[in-house]
């Protein structure tokens, strides 16, 4: 399945089309423009860059380049403009739980992706932020959260605080806690220790799946305890609180699946794929997989984030409430809370 390339930079909205800066690396010093742009956003076909490129929609500091063999130079910014798309609404804010020189903290709401994509351009937090704080407003983001996921990220200052947070991250040092829905009735507690890597026989690139350390898979641990029971669509349900010891991407996610408790709504791991790939492919409505699940987004809230303050080493703990939408369906219990 295509995906966008995450690196093209901060996209720049300008009337109705959309600026890609892509800056040239050492690596791709030399190349023809066509096949720069193609190594940067993989999911654009070579026939459809130098139809770009010829419609006048490639530019560098001297004007439109025109030819796809014009060779381009390590520092360089190209810079590939496109007709902006509609896009889905979103919650375009975020609350402020901590900000001080050095530190931002933010309750990011469901549904507003972090990074642009192929879908999201404007209705992104990095656009957000921009609009809220300016261009150059110097925060870098020491985490990321999935679109649909909601909670506490962290924010440092670039060149700055910001490497320092990433180490932290790095070296295990945050203390993370979500809260999630999940379906049927578990007891008790438990770690799930499955390796993790790309899901195999999956059409879906970045789909997670169990894979032995011999395949590629690597180490991933998180703690899952059971807070309360209640019912969804006639069906059992239980809140959840699990601690990823390690980071892996959509590890939770995965995990719980793999336990036999997926997240309620989670359309990349509560459903057949087929139904997935309808709509990326197929032009399926994204909605109507939000009404066969019975949920719009999925049901995972990054609830507490713990770490060393990046100036004095202080211990610092964040807390996102419960979000309306889910606690809805079930409420927190007492002593669950900041």
């Amino acid at each position: 399945m295509p995906s966008a390339d995450r690196d093209e930079g901060a996209d720049a909205h300008d009337g109705e089309w959309i600026a890609i800066p892509l800056v040239v690396g050492a690596g791709h010093d030399g190349y023809r423009v066509d096949r720069f742009i193609h190594a940067r956003i993989t999911r654009l076909s070579r026939t459809r860059i130098r139809a770009i490129i010829e419609r006048g929609q490639v530019r560098d500091g001297r004007g439109p380049i025109v030819r796809p063999a014009h060779r381009v130079r390590a520092g360089q910014v190209v810079t590939v403009m496109r007709p902006a798309p509609p896009e889905p609404e979103v919650v375009l804010d975020y609350a402020v739980r901590h900000q001080d020189p050095d530190l931002l903290v933010i309750d990011k709401p469901a549904g507003l992706p972090v990074h642009p994509s192929a879908r999201y351009h404007r209705h992104t937090l990095t656009a957000v932020m921009r609009t809220r704080l300016g261009v150059g407003h110097g925060w870098e983001m020491a985490h990321r959260l999935d679109r649909e996921t909601s909670g506490v990220m962290v924010f440092g200052r670039r060149g700055g605080s910001g490497s320092v947070l990433k180490r932290s991250f790095q070296h295990r040092e945050v203390h993370k806690e979500y809260l999630a829905l999940v379906h049927g009735r578990l007891e008790g507690s438990c770690t799930v220790e499955i390796p993790l890597g790309p899901a195999q026989g999956s059409e879906i690139r970045v789909k997670m799946g169990p894979r032995s350390p011999l395949q590629g898979g690597l180490p991933a641990s998180t703690e899952v305890e059971a807070l309360a029971h209640g019912d969804f669509r006639d069906g059992p349900i239980t809140l959840v609180r699990a601690r990823p010891r390690t980071g892996r991407q959509h590890q939770i996610r995965v995990h719980l699946a793999e336990l036999g408790h997926g997240i309620v709504g989670d359309k990349l791991y509560g459903i057949e794929e087929s139904w997935f790939l309808d709509v990326v492919e197929h032009g399926r409505p994204l909605s109507e997989l939000g009404e066969t699940l019975g949920l719009w987004r999925h049901a995972l809230h990054a609830a507490r984030l713990e770490l060393p303050h990046p100036r004095d080493g202080q211990c610092m703990s964040f807390f996102a409430p419960w979000p309306e939408d889910l606690a809805a369906i079930l409420p927190l219990p007492p002593g669950v809370g900041p």
